[in-house]
């Protein structure tokens, strides 16, 4: 067990040496009492809680100053639990998980007064996000403590992720998840625990339970009046219950969960009995919905003075030694207020800093082309398949798992990944519950571990399901961003998407056109059987989060069977001209590629025009120049894809060349795509919804006679 101490002005407290001494021979009692606690770990204690409370109740004073801290969770009678997480937390071993009002845990955990402050008045020195945060989400990445977002409760899946890499990597240490008890609610929370506890990981889920989110009493959030009781069921799952508001309690309870989590390699829930003293955060008025009486008991609840009480009484410490002790935290936050007004502001210039993390450069296909009369020709799902088993010989710190895909001879619903679990085993090929969000949520935190673990995921059986994911996916998205560049997911997340295949709703949706805008995110749908296989390897050595959709429709279709090299690389933001030509361009990826190219072989022999087919490949980044490029080249565009026309992909196209190109246009950019309806099942309504050669062909005819 490791205790943390603020620095004084020399860096340590006095004695620090030996009171780590003495607290290595008390955890063998494994007992912490009044009575057998020493009284240099009493005082650090009272020092950091007194520290924590000044704080908590300075940061509503920033706000009235106009200085920042907008927003402020206090934690008053949390003080307990929170004390005792900061004070397990073994920032060699450990992955801790805050939430917005985990002030204290973060300062018990280490966090010095001034890095609280840089956090809460969102100055460019700020640990956890160089003030691109909200205020009130401590972290220090270099220590493991984790930049959480703002969705509550939705890092425990985070947590559970990292967890699964302690136990497959043999680490000594757990996760440690924070979070208010209303927020247990999530169906994401429920996911982590349920999935945790099936394959039995070291993560502690710590509920600080106060009874209330926002103005929500607890009686409105289930029917259990304990949280931790509506996980009584699930197997392999230890839960414990302690009194958040007492010290020696918490400690004893967080304690005892971490020790039998390591030991069993099983999660545990910590559900601690708190209170809240104040309002939910500077933004709520809990006056407006709870009575005088509540209040004032709330205040009598107050944690940091029992404790005081507890160590005059004790006779360990008197009055005065405890004003001084008050004293000392007020000198140090003036001091660390002073330095935190003059930290610099984040600069206005670093807002596009850290979207994205550099690819991975090829250095043999720089253009993402290669020799096509050399090589054994393949189907697109045979190279998607080759190229994962390359890349997992590759790099032996690669993992994949979804729903249905690892399973004896099967490989996925398209069997993409057959043959993996054989080769690779169970520990990196493997299983997921039904369970988008923890499918990718896992993800996000097993990539935490090690920078070197590379992570592929079906996301879901089909492109259409993955919605369940969406808060996880958009949690990931600005994770390099968030956290000023400290942490990205290395996350390759693969779709099989579209529709001809008579599929309906649910299984011949398109989403690219809602994913491409969120920036972070890379989506990349290739049409080819090289471009697959080139595309997926840089996907998978890359750093940073890559949507892979695959069209479905042309795994096994002839017309996407092309040669493809051992070892082909495609760079994000190359696009291929697939087909010459001088008076049209096509701009087109996925299953409207091979529709495109014989569009264009039809108008050629209709009218004898010649068409240029542009295949994007990747989407984001986009290849803009060599766009303008062709548009310059023919001065007439029609842009084809499988999505719906209205708010698909194809506006942004348009858009762009509208906007960047307009000089170079001889007629207006024509889009073609889907009706604006959901796909049908019958084969006549999906026929009548989708794109065809025909709907390419007519688009393009109304282009070149304008």
């Amino acid at each position: 067990m490791r205790i943390h101490y603020p620095p004084l002005a020399d860096g340590h407290w006095p004695g620090w040496k030996s009171l780590v001494l003495k607290q290595k021979e008390m955890a063998q009692h494994r007992k912490y009492t009044l009575d057998n606690t020493d009284k240099k770990t009493l005082g650090n204690w009272y020092s950091l809680m007194t520290l924590g409370r000044q704080l908590d109740e300075k940061a509503p004073n920033y706000l009235k100053q106009a200085l920042g801290w907008s927003y402020h969770a206090p934690y008053a009678g949390h003080d307990g639990i929170q004390l005792a997480i900061g004070q397990h937390f073994d920032r060699e071993n450990d992955f801790l998980f805050p939430y917005y009002r985990d002030m204290l845990t973060a300062i018990s955990a280490g966090l010095t007064a001034e890095e609280i402050i840089l956090n809460g008045i969102s100055k460019a020195t700020d640990l956890a996000s160089g003030g691109r945060h909200m205020s009130n989400h401590f972290a220090k990445p270099e220590w493991n403590i984790q930049n959480v977002s703002s969705a509550t409760g939705n890092h425990t899946l985070h947590a559970a992720g990292v967890a699964r890499s302690i136990k497959l990597y043999k680490g000594k240490g757990v996760a440690i998840s924070s979070q208010g008890e209303s927020s247990t609610s999530e169906g994401y929370v429920f996911e982590a625990i349920n999935g945790a506890s099936r394959e039995k990981l070291p993560v502690i889920f710590v509920f600080q339970d106060n009874q209330y989110g926002i103005s929500v009493p607890q009686r409105d959030q289930s029917a259990n009046r304990r949280a931790a009781e509506n996980y009584r069921g699930l197997k392999n799952l230890k839960i414990m219950y302690c009194d958040g508001r007492n010290v020696f309690n918490s400690m004893n309870t967080m304690y005892e969960a971490k020790k039998y989590a390591i030991e069993n390699s099983i999660p545990v829930i910590v559900h601690a009995n708190c209170v809240r003293i104040h309002s939910h955060s500077n933004s709520d008025a809990h006056e407006l919905y709870r009575d005088d009486s509540e209040r004032h008991c709330a205040r009598l609840s107050d944690p940091l003075e029992r404790f005081r009480i507890q160590l005059i009484h004790s006779k360990k410490f008197t009055e005065d030694e405890l004003l001084a002790l008050d004293k000392e935290a007020r000198k140090t936050i003036s001091a660390a207020h002073k330095k935190a007004l003059v930290a610099p502001d984040p600069d206005p210039a670093s807002i596009f800093d850290f979207v994205m993390p550099e690819p991975f450069v090829s250095e043999k296909y720089p253009e993402g082309l290669h020799d096509s009369s050399k090589g054994e020709s393949k189907r697109l799902i045979q190279a998607l398949n080759e190229t994962l088993k390359a890349e997992f010989r590759h790099n032996p710190d690669t993992f994949i798992w979804g729903q249905d895909m690892a399973n004896k001879d099967k490989g996925g619903i398209f069997n993409v990944s057959k043959g993996m679990q054989q080769e690779f085993g169970m520990e990196r090929v493997f299983n997921a519950p039904i369970a988008e969000d923890y499918i990718l949520g896992t993800a996000n935190g097993m990539s935490r571990y090690d920078e070197k673990i590379r992570i592929v995921v079906e996301g879901a059986e089909f492109a259409d399901y993955f919605w369940p994911a969406m808060e996880q996916l958009v949690d990931s998205t600005h994770d390099y961003w968030r956290s000023n560049g400290q942490f990205v997911p290395n996350v390759t997340i693969r779709l099989a998407s579209g529709g001809y295949i008579g599929g309906g709703l649910y299984h011949s949706q398109n989403i690219e056109g809602a994913l491409t805008t969120f920036p972070g995110l890379r989506v990349v749908y290739p049409a080819f059987a090289d471009d697959a296989a080139g595309l997926l390897r840089t996907s998978m050595r890359s750093r940073g989060l890559t949507l892979f959709l695959e069209p479905k429709a042309l795994y096994n279709d002839p017309s996407a069977e092309t040669i493809v090299p051992d070892d082909f690389e495609v760079p994000f933001g190359k696009a291929r001209i697939r087909r010459e030509g001088t008076d049209l361009t096509i701009v087109t990826y996925g299953n409207t590629l091979p529709l495109s190219l014989k569009a264009a072989e039809q108008l050629e022999k209709e009218i004898g025009k010649s068409t240029e087919v542009l295949d994007l490949r990747s989407l984001i980044p986009l290849d803009k120049e060599a766009i303008f490029k062709s548009v310059e080249k023919t001065s007439r565009v029609l842009v084809v894809h499988e999505d719906k026309v209205f708010a698909g992909f194809g506006g942004e196209i348009a858009a762009l060349i509208a906007d960047e190109a307009f000089q170079f246009l001889d007629a207006p950019v024509k889009r073609i795509g889907s009706t604006f309806t959901p796909v049908g099942f019958n084969r006549i309504l999906e026929r009548a919804i989708l794109p065809n050669v025909e709907k390419i062909v007519e688009g393009a005819k109304e282009v070149l006679a304008f």
